[in-house]
């Protein structure tokens, strides 16, 4: 009988198209730390310690395959000057946009992560993690892309205006970021980060059309990622992506993030030999479902992009909302156990199932 593998095993057979022992399964959890200790959101990421134990509780609770060293999704806009707002039931989020005119961007100036409060928490809780997890389970960093931390930065509507009118002030302030998210990434892999998902949501179809990404996203990501120094998963977090998988594969990312209103066995075959594929549990259902429509949902996206390898089990959108109880999780984390097993047995069930 074959030993099983660890999870850092398990996950880069998975990321080399190949199949491992069982499917590995990603329960991207953030918020649900606090609770695990018995702490405001706030004040759970106050501290590095904070998240250090968290993780590893949730990873002891639910056996995901993997440490999510992320914090919180405003943490680099707030690295830039914008304030985070905290929430007692979901995730803190950016406030006012930073860039309040587009004049400013010509005066602009990118942090450095050394000198910056708010990363260096991460890059301690990221140290500590690899101290105690060593090379069991791999620990995943997250940097926002370039082309979508504007969002953050100036707001979504600016942000469109800017790439519709003004290039050459949208070339320098992706050049900034670019600049930073670089050292950031970077930095992640150096504090001990196996790999980094790189967030890349507005270059997903469902916002904008794929002729734009092409023309600004693609090279940028192209650009971006080739400069860091470990492997990377490019995650449109919800959007659509089959209509540029052959764009993102040109990155030489490992893997693609992929979507709840997407079929999961077309992807896989759209990214077949070129791309792993990680998804797609629905998140924002996953809050009502009960431990059997779990089970069920498991073994829907297993029976679509299992069979082969080259596929992880997640949510859809990299992070898991606070309102999903206890009892799906596990739920969730025993079905893969179950059926998750290779070789595959399971088929793809029918409408009429």
């Amino acid at each position: 009988m074959k030993q099983p593998m660890t999870s850092l095993q398990r996950v880069f057979s998975a990321l080399s198209l190949q199949e491992p022992d069982r499917v590995p399964l990603f329960l991207l959890l953030t918020m649900h730390g606090a609770r695990e200790l018995g702490m405001s959101i706030q004040e759970y990421f106050s501290k590095a310690e904070n998240v250090v134990e968290g993780q590893l509780r949730l990873r002891a609770k639910y056996h995901s395959d993997c440490i999510y060293t992320f914090f919180y999704a405003s943490l680099e806009a707030e690295a830039w000057g914008t304030e985070t707002i905290f929430f007692d039931d979901g995730p803190p989020n950016a406030g006012m946009p930073m860039i309040t005119d587009v004049a400013s961007i010509e005066r602009l100036e990118r942090p450095r992560v050394g000198e910056t409060a708010c990363l260096q928490k991460v890059l301690e809780a990221t140290r500590s993690l690899k101290a105690r997890i060593g090379d069991e389970a791999p620990l995943l960093g997250v940097v926002m892309s370039p082309f979508s931390l504007p969002v953050m930065q100036m707001g979504f509507e600016r942000y469109m205006d800017l790439i519709h009118e003004e290039p050459d002030v949208l070339e320098r302030l992706l050049g900034l970021n670019e600049e930073f998210c670089v050292e950031w990434a970077n930095a992640q892999l150096a504090a001990g980060a196996t790999a980094l998902c790189y967030y890349d949501p507005v270059s997903s179809p469902t916002i904008l059309p794929p002729e734009l990404y092409r023309r600004f996203g693609l090279p940028l990501a192209r650009r971006t990622i080739a400069r860091f120094n470990g492997p990377s998963a490019i995650h449109l977090a919800s959007g659509r992506c089959l209509p540029i998988v052959e764009d993102v594969a040109s990155t030489n990312t490992l893997a693609i993030g992929v979507s709840a209103e997407e079929d999961l066995k077309t992807i896989k075959g759209a990214c077949a030999g070129k791309l792993a594929v990680v998804g797609n549990l629905n998140a924002i259902e996953m809050r009502r479902w009960t431990p059997m429509q779990a089970e069920a949902e498991v073994k829907r996206a297993i029976a679509a992009a299992g069979p082969g390898g080259g596929f992880i089990l997640s949510d859809n959108h990299g992070e898991i909302p606070w309102q999903v109880p206890d009892e799906v999780l596990l739920a969730i984390s025993e079905a893969v156990r179950t059926w998750g097993n290779y070789p595959i047995s399971l088929k793809v069930p029918s409408d009429a199932d």
